[in-house]
């Protein structure tokens, strides 16, 4: 749309289709025409079957048929019921636990928390900070409140952390203003499936208390765990939250939580923002602040999905099954993208440094003609700047051993 008739346009540019939905649409369209069967459909960001149906936990869906009418018919309350604030907290830090005080609050899914995160840390036309490399809607929610979204380069020429390009993307934002935003999608990074290190994280603290050592400055760290529960040990990749701690007071340290990936609650749009800091006025001053914007913009969230989870993790045998269940789809999840990783070296494909979780990414120059040429093949991928996204989640593993080769050979025709 080139201009607007009776909205505003407050600084955000609209009308473009959305890409992830667009190729998804062309690819269910193929479907309909030739049968599923012949159709590779890896746009999907969700956890299929090697059948292409949707996987639901069934350990959760009981807990979902059991509730009573007050569950899911009665208002929650802005931050969320007490239950589920304290179990977000076993949900996010398992056996690890934090230092200082950590204070929660209810969000539609990780996208509410990240649009709290910004809206409450950062000013109108303030810059955010993120990889170049970053799940798309980051940018649209900094343009819907007004923000502007800055990257670093994530990886430097030898494939690692490029802690140079985020040392000195984050110095200059904050010569140009006194607070920021910096989000870090770990473990298992949308798009690439990479994972920060400890050593990565070594080097993100040196940078961010650096840049700390004028106290004029406010740096707030959101690192967004969407895919925490489907990358690998539970212990093992929580390892990363001794690394955000003992930071000055400014620097924050918040989490985006998310229910959708790790309890297949996709649609009931569960998740919180979590707060980790050593001062109790700013750990209070946080709860204050989520609640408002939360009441500000979608009041409460849906209770239903509050009481499942917390009612999973009253019950140890319950908690026990549900993890059990879920590890049986990590297992599968991890053997796919084993499977992809080692046709692609086998046919010389290069992709983006990759550890675990539901995604894929091979870095390429015309990734949108990459694309339509891979249709031709009737395998659907998804563009995104120098590069296309695989979702391993949501194909086969038959499908994982061979479409390397196929995207080799269309990356070598531009």
């Amino acid at each position: 749309m080139s201009k607007l008739i009776m909205a505003q346009e407050n600084k955000r540019i609209m009308g473009g289709p959305d890409k992830i939905f667009g190729v998804s649409n062309l690819a269910k369209k193929r479907i309909a025409e030739i049968g599923k069967d012949n159709v590779v459909n890896s746009t999907i960001g969700a956890l299929l079957d090697d059948e292409g149906n949707l996987i639901v936990l069934s350990s959760v869906v009981d807990v979902l048929k059991d509730l009573a009418p007050k569950d899911y018919a009665e208002y929650a309350p802005i931050a969320g019921t007490p239950e589920y604030i304290d179990t977000v907290k076993k949900a996010v830090f398992g056996n690890y636990n934090p230092k200082g005080y950590v204070e929660a609050c209810a969000t539609p899914g990780g996208t509410g928390a990240i649009r709290n995160a910004i809206q409450n840390y950062t000013k109108r036309g303030d810059t955010v900070l993120t990889s170049d490399w970053h799940w798309s809607p980051y940018g649209t929610i900094a343009a819907e409140i007004e923000r502007r979204l800055e990257t670093y380069t994530l990886f430097d020429k030898e494939q690692k952390f490029n802690d140079s390009s985020f040392d000195e993307k984050l110095n200059q934002i904050l010569k140009a203003q006194d607070e920021t935003v910096v989000i870090i999608n770990t473990p298992a990074h949308n798009p690439t499936g990479y994972t920060f290190t400890l050593e990565d994280w070594d080097k993100v603290n040196r940078s961010l208390k650096n840049a700390a050592k004028n106290k004029d400055k406010k740096i707030t760290l959101l690192v967004d765990i969407a895919y925490l529960d489907f990358s690998g040990d539970a212990d093992q990749y929580r390892a990363f939250f001794s690394k955000l701690e003992d930071f000055p007071d400014n620097i924050l340290v918040l989490i985006a939580f998310s229910a959708s990936k790790g309890y297949t609650l996709y649609g009931m749009r569960c998740g919180a923002i979590l707060c980790m800091t050593p001062n109790k006025d700013i750990a209070d001053e946080f709860k204050m602040v989520a609640t408002f914007s939360s009441r500000a913009s979608w009041s409460n969230g849906t209770r239903a999905s509050m009481v499942v989870l917390s009612r999973i993790f009253a019950d140890k045998a319950l908690l026990s099954k549900v993890t059990e269940e879920r590890n049986e789809y990590l297992s599968m999840l991890i053997k796919r993208g084993n499977i992809f990783m080692h046709a692609a070296k086998e046919c010389n494909l290069t992709t983006c440094p990759f550890d675990s979780g539901f995604f894929i990414t091979i870095p390429c120059k015309n990734a949108d003609q990459i694309g339509e040429e891979l249709q031709k093949s009737n395998i659907f991928v998804i563009p995104i700047g120098d590069g296309i996204r695989i979702s391993i989640a949501s194909i086969s593993e038959e499908a994982c051993s061979y479409i390397p080769a196929k995207i080799a050979a269309a990356v070598s025709k531009y």
